[in-house]
Order: C-alpha cells, then structure tokens, then sequence
C-alpha cells in the first residue's frame, strides 16, 4: 500500500526542506508556507519515493525525506513508473496531477557535488 513518509517545507528555494509532518496543500498554488508553491508554476507540488532515497543511502550519503527538496515523500509507488497527466489522491481531499518526470537539480547541488549524481532529475515528481 501507498503511503506519504513525509511532509516537507523550506523558506528558501535551492536548500533541503523540513519535515513538518503535515501540511495545508492549496488548490493550483502548492503546499503552504514552501518557498516553491506559486499561482503561476507548472509544478508547485515535487515528490520522491523513499526507495530513491535508499539508493543513494545505499551510495554511502546521509540523506534523509526533504534532502532533495521534495515535498511528499513516498513509499510504495513507483513514481516515476506513472504517465505525464496522472491524478494521484493524497489523502481524502487533496489530487495531485503529474506534470513532468525529473527535477532538475539547483546550480550547486550539494549531492550532486558529494557523489557526482542525484536522483531528483530522474525519479523525482
């Protein structure tokens, strides 16, 4: 079964999030109070899958849910198995609709630097 592991926010854009364990997810804006949520972006919402997280736990980081700047963290569904345009229900009231595969990392990602690869621009939502 599917599952959010966590709920993370950042005041800034280009740094790990927090995990806050819940929050308010505002209809075409993101989550509240998350340096990415806007009106205006495509994207207001990222997620990542713990088993992404493990891998590159599995490389040797520290890495832990918000490192990589998602939002949801995830275990138990391959997300990056799911089509462009796919609704996913988080919770009784909250859709999310896939709008890309892969995030591209920040210049001067701190994990890109330490191992020379991230998963965010291949298995992040």
């Amino acid at each position: 079964m599917a599952k959010i592991i966590a709920v993370c926010r950042s005041d800034n854009k280009g740094v790990p999030k927090q995990d806050i364990g819940e929050g308010l997810f505002r209809e075409e804006y993101g989550l509240e109070n998350d340096a990415h949520a806007d009106c205006c972006s495509h994207r207001q919402v990222s997620l990542l899958a713990m088993e992404s997280i493990e891998k590159m736990r599995k490389l040797g980081l520290d890495v832990k849910p918000g490192d990589f700047a998602e939002n949801l963290t995830t275990e138990g569904i391959a997300l990056v198995s799911l089509p462009v345009g796919t609704r996913v229900a988080v919770g009784a009231e909250v859709v999310l609709e896939i709008s890309q595969i892969g995030k591209e990392c920040h210049t001067g990602c701190a994990i890109m630097r330490q191992v020379g690869k991230c998963i965010m621009p291949k298995e992040g939502v």
